[in-house]
């Protein structure tokens, strides 16, 4: 089917109309798409800090730490270190 029979039948099902449909569904697209972004942004920021200072915590401090949450012995996050 044609994208606005679709449309026009969700827009019945939800007791919406088409219009109401079609910007909700852009407002969800424009808030993935920025989120998407700034998490990029973030994540290049957090690799070029890497480069810069070294400081990381490898993934066996990473598991170690995770394993404990949620249990009596839950310990806080282990330092960064190079």
């Amino acid at each position: 089917p044609e994208l606005k029979d679709r449309l026009h039948r969700i827009s019945e099902a939800k007791h919406r109309s088409t219009h109401w449909i079609m910007k909700e569904a852009i407002q969800q697209y424009v808030e993935r798409e920025e989120f998407a972004e700034q998490f990029k942004r973030e994540t290049i920021e957090a690799w070029e800090e890497y480069q810069r200072d070294g400081q990381h915590i490898t993934h066996n401090e990473m598991t170690s730490w995770l394993s404990t949450w949620g249990t009596p012995n839950e310990t806080e996050c282990p330092p960064c270190h190079k």
